[in-house]
């Protein structure tokens, strides 16, 4: 006896690949019932005319709606309800010619913030440099105190250099009028 593992499994056995061909006979014969149902739908308006009008406006209204369809495709609910979503933004695309680039250029919110940011600073660097900031103010006050702190230390140097002086010469006075005696 042999086993049913020795023959493969059943997954490859029955295994049958459509050709290309079929396909496009398949799809051709799908358009073709779709058409018949859009004939009876109408009731027999088409039928009173000429067929090659009546096949070139079918197939221009069916190209139509192949290509809605494929532009909206809706999942669940969507195709039931149309809704008008203010958020959401349909791409459209532009022209060369409709291009243009001599207008304004809309700039991101990053860009302006930026902008803006550097405006800013420089604004504050001219109060700055006018003494109208706090920053200003403070550093101005403490340049007059550090001013104020260096005159007195400069006449307290000069004093001691003009006391060191005056005791200097009174030493040699001293010397002077004691070798004169």
């Amino acid at each position: 006896l042999f086993c049913a593992a020795r023959k493969g499994g059943h997954k490859g056995r029955a295994r049958q690949y459509t050709s290309p061909e079929e396909i496009d006979a398949q799809l051709q014969a799908e358009k073709q019932k779709a058409r018949e149902e859009e004939e009876q739908e109408e009731g027999g308006e088409g039928a009173t005319g000429d067929p090659k009008k009546e096949k070139k406006s079918l197939d221009s209204d069916e190209s139509d709606e192949d290509d809605e369809d494929y532009q909206q495709k809706r999942k669940g609910v969507e195709g039931l309800i149309d809704i008008e979503n203010p958020n959401r933004v349909i791409q459209t695309t532009k022209k060369v010619t409709q291009l243009d680039l001599d207008g304004p250029k809309e700039l991101s919110r990053r860009e302006r913030e930026e902008i803006e940011k550097q405006k800013a600073k420089e604004r504050y660097m001219k109060m700055h440099l006018a003494g109208k900031t706090e920053q200003a103010k403070a550093d101005l006050a403490r340049l007059a105190i550090i001013r104020k702190q260096r005159e007195e230390a400069a006449r307290k140097k000069e004093e001691e250099r003009k006391a060191k002086d005056e005791a200097a010469m009174a030493g040699k006075r001293l010397q002077s009028l004691s070798l004169n005696k």
